[in-house]
């Protein structure tokens, strides 16, 4: 038995490039040329070739080592010659095809028929041409992933890769393959209507233009979005709240706020309304199971708000408010706010909601279609109040009012329209007297 340690040759002036895969394997037959690694520069990325045929002994690399010209990579038997290696390789190979065929179906039952094939929803490009996820861009990956992905008829366009620098692994593409075969399959699937992908354009051919990366936030908030709204069938009710007593009464508490150091806000006393609604309509404080077969109640109120950040949209959660009076959550609504503006925020801040405030009344609009945050099944918009003249049918007279639009969008799998519109009025009640809201 003659051992080899087999070496990192030459890969041009770099003294220290990443591995990005392992190939070989600790008792591996592998062929002379047979890839080994992967490494990655920053200019591409290359598969370092076995020089010899032989077993693989020991492996002195994983994923994420840096290594140069002459480091080690794995000690290798080289006692056994080329033919020997092919033969046992296609031995094993064979092996491989012949498992399937030593099933045979029992003499008392037919043989069952063989399933149809089934055409796949995308049709492979060829592995130069892979054009990745992110437009302008080729998939992330390498040679040997690519010949792995060509092998099994896998389009690396429509695979996200795990990988860093989001490189796509053996393990995505297996993953990719196992989710598509997972999926219903009905007989009209083929006419079913498929999305395409985005076409790829140069603007730069139109004029001037200045590309900046999405932050961190606005990655992950529009991919949960995404999902939240091709999920959840939403149906929003808009309805208007009189608000001018209760805005008269939360500018009488301005002063002992402020002696308690907190900024008292209306969304302080939304929270306080939503809660009072939820426990009136419990659908309204509930989520579907995973499955889709159980609606889970929930006995808590923990209430989010979205919160704009210079990075994006983040959505703090005020915890217990059913517990708390409205000076209690002004002041939670201000500590959480300052964090989200201040990136301090903890991941259990942002975990346990129950129902979603998202207010544009600052800024300004009238009415908007907000998505609910899943596994939440509703979410309520505040627009920007105004003055109207309202009829008084008792003095037959206009009189000035504050109105407060609301924009209720629902998950229409759990709440159906009659209860959308009972929660809005409930929730117009609830605002419209202040005294409501202390019971």
């Amino acid at each position: 038995m003659a051992i080899e340690k087999i070496l990192v040759p030459d890969i041009g002036n770099f003294d220290s490039v990443d591995v990005i895969e392992v190939i070989a394997k600790i008792g591996d037959v592998i062929k002379k040329d047979d890839s080994l690694i992967t490494l990655e520069t920053d200019k591409a990325s290359m598969d370092i070739p076995a020089p010899h045929a032989g077993t693989v002994k020991e492996i002195f690399l994983k994923v994420g080592d840096k290594i140069k010209q002459g480091s080690p990579i794995l000690m290798l038997d080289v006692g056994l010659d080329e033919k020997k290696v092919e033969t046992k390789t296609e031995i094993k190979e064979t092996k491989k095809e012949e498992a399937p065929k030593a099933a045979i179906p029992e003499p008392s039952r037919p043989a069952p028929e063989p399933p149809q094939k089934i055409k796949p929803q995308h049709t492979p490009a060829p592995i130069g041409d892979s054009v990745a996820v992110e437009p302008n861009k080729k998939s992330h990956a390498s040679p040997s992933v690519r010949k792995f992905a060509r092998e099994l008829g896998v389009n690396l366009a429509f695979v996200e890769g795990s990988g860093p620098k989001h490189r796509i692994l053996e393990s995505d593409v297996q993953s990719y393959v196992k989710g598509e075969l997972a999926r219903p399959r009905t007989d009209n699937m083929g006419n079913a209507p498929t999305v395409i992908p985005m076409p790829i354009i140069d603007f730069s051919q139109y004029g001037e233009i200045e590309t900046k990366p999405l932050s961190k936030i606005k990655k992950l908030s529009g991919a949960n979005l995404h999902r939240n709204w091709v999920t959840a069938p939403h149906v929003t009710q808009f309805d208007e709240a009189d608000i001018t007593d209760l805005e008269a009464f939360r500018k009488s508490m301005q002063v002992d706020a402020e002696k308690k150091g907190v900024k008292l806000t209306l969304l302080a006393f939304l929270m306080k309304a939503c809660v009072n609604a939820l426990k009136t309509y419990p659908n309204f404080n509930a989520s579907l199971s995973a499955d889709g077969d159980q609606l889970i109640y929930k006995s808590y109120y923990n209430i989010g708000f979205a919160c704009d950040t210079p990075d994006g949209l983040v959505v703090p959660v005020v915890r217990d408010v059913h517990q708390k009076d409205v000076l209690a959550i002004a002041k939670d609504l201000g500590e959480l706010s300052a964090k989200a503006r201040e990136r301090k925020l903890k991941m259990e801040e942002m975990q346990g909601g129950c129902f979603t405030i998202s207010s544009l009344g600052g800024i300004g609009g009238t009415k908007f279609t907000p998505i609910i945050n899943c596994p939440e099944v509703a979410i309520l918009g505040i627009s920007r109040s105004s003055m109207e003249p309202i009829y008084d049918p008792k003095t037959k007279t206009f009189e000035a009012r504050l109105i407060l639009p609301l924009s209720l969008s629902y998950d229409h799998r759990v709440i159906d329209g009659a209860d959308g519109a009972r929660f809005t009025s409930h929730l117009r009640m609830m605002l419209s007297d202040v005294r409501r809201l202390l019971l």
